[in-house]
């Protein structure tokens, strides 16, 4: 039974589809006026992930990743750089795809893209003025009316009493209540056609906030299984989502709201101006892409997570005693042929497929998944070479373990066949102390660091294991 964290109910609910056996997901994408950097990955990744179990448990689903082409940012970017909007669009789209496709994302089902449903956001914007919970306003803005609909605030929890508490001195004197949202942008003079859209409120473009209810409805229909997003998106974007959404439909709009955790580089908000920030390409161009992927999946999807280059190190120890317990399976020189041809499908029925999904529909618990994969490079490590298979398949549900070992190995750590194999030896020694340890026999768990440290090898113990390196 698949259990997910609502952010709307604020606890784990039993999941239940709106239609049997279907799914209808849709996840706010990038506004693409810029590549996407590590935030936007630690999002998608786990986004990745979920969909990959919900269709590899049976469900059919449509996965919906949207694309935010008109904005802003996006005049301003273009502006600046001399060029069009369309052609900025274009570049930073296809840079975003082939960034998610190096960190293992399959492509979502849908990616509309918002300048291709502007008909449907001006249906409901009509709607909503028609309902008298839009207006526009004296300087040729359609805002929404926030006050007119009830329970504004539910998603993230502020109230409007709150909200008015934390209003900036400077507002908008145009708009009935400060805290109402703009729908639909009139024009600007200095603005470019190509960033214009006829109206019957004048020429103009849509706000951020309608761009998703519109696209939402066209693809997927009035109401959602699943909508979800970075953490940054609760409030305002996803709380205006619903208020715009149900007041137009008088339906929920999602049953179930996700989002990702935050994340930080070296303790800190990633941001320009502290020096901290990185794009995926940048990221991509120092470490290895399912370094990154692992370093996100080692976290459950609503944590917050730090990126360090500890943190890269330990996942890129992490992933090597995985794929040198999956080495083992081949003679020396054997080349990646074993594990490249044969198709390892996952054991259900065996203790470790089990565990691995009592573990991912717990609100899809990675950590724990995870901790089964180690547990099964033991099992290799002990000589079941029937665990393999198994260690790869469940891997692979991940989005992990799928280049040949050697590939992995040479690529990452410049190890050759017959050397990998070697450090097998290492982790069975590794293993055998941390048994020892879990037994309370500490002399001899000494005993065998001390062993190793003789041969140059050092022991590093931490939350995913114990890790080693050459001294």
């Amino acid at each position: 039974m698949l259990k997910i964290h609502n952010t709307l109910s604020r606890e784990k609910q039993e999941f239940i589809p709106l239609e049997a056996g279907r799914i209808r997901m849709y996840v706010c994408g990038l506004t693409v006026q810029d590549v996407p950097h590590l935030g936007h990955a630690r999002t998608f990744i786990a986004f990745d992930v979920i969909a990959r179990w919900l269709k590899i448990t049976g469900y059919d689903v449509s996965y919906v990743r949207n694309i935010t082409d008109i904005d802003d940012k996006i005049i301003r970017k273009a502006g600046e750089g001399g060029e069009s909007i369309g052609a900025l669009t274009e570049r930073t789209i296809v840079a975003m795809q082939s960034d998610f496709a190096a960190l293992g994302m399959a492509a979502p089902d849908f990616e509309p893209r918002a300048t291709q449903y502007i008909p449907q956001m001006l249906e409901m914007i009509a709607t909503l003025e028609r309902k008298k919970l839009a207006y526009q306003a004296g300087d040729g803005d359609v805002n929404f009316a926030v006050r007119r609909f009830e329970g504004y605030g539910k998603l993230s929890g502020k109230s409007l009493d709150d909200l008015r508490a934390g209003e900036r001195v400077a507002v908008d004197t145009s708009k009935r209540d400060p805290l109402d949202f703009v729908l639909w942008k009139s024009a600007k003079a200095t603005e470019p056609a190509e960033s214009k859209w006829d109206s019957p409120w004048g020429s103009g473009r849509p706000g951020w906030h309608i761009e998703c209810s519109a696209m939402c409805v066209a693809v997927l229909g009035k109401t959602l299984d699943i909508h979800g997003g970075g953490p940054d998106l609760k409030f305002p974007h996803h709380e205006n989502e619903i208020a715009q959404s149900e007041g137009a439909h008088d339906v929920t709009f999602a049953n179930y709201w996700m989002h990702t955790g935050a994340l930080n580089v070296d303790e800190e908000k990633m941001s320009k101006s502290l020096g901290n920030f990185f794009t995926v390409r940048e990221a991509l161009a120092r470490y290895d892409a399912e370094v990154i992927r692992y370093f996100v999946v080692r976290s459950h999807y609503r944590s917050s997570v730090n990126f360090s280059e500890d943190q890269l190190i330990e996942s890129h120890a992490a992933l090597r005693r995985l794929y040198t317990a999956l080495r083992q399976d081949l003679p020396v020189g054997a080349g990646n042929t074993p594990l490249n041809d044969v198709n390892c499908a996952v054991n259900w029925d065996d203790d470790y497929g089990k565990r691995f999904r009592a573990a991912m529909d717990d609100d899809f618990n990675t950590p724990e998944a995870l901790a089964v994969l180690f547990d099964l490079a033991g099992e290799v490590n002990r000589g079941n070479r029937s665990a393999v298979s198994q260690l790869k398949a469940l891997g692979g549900v991940l989005g992990l373990l799928q280049r040949a070992p050697s590939v992995f190995l040479q690529a990452v750590t410049g190890l050759t066949d017959e050397q990998s194999l070697g450090n097998a030896a290492i982790e069975e020694k590794i293993l055998a102390r941390t048994q020892a340890k879990q037994a309370r026999n500490f002399a001899q768990s000494d005993r065998i660091r001390d062993e190793l440290k003789a041969q140059g090898i050092v022991l590093e113990d931490g939350p995913q294991g114990t890790t080693w390196r050459r001294s």
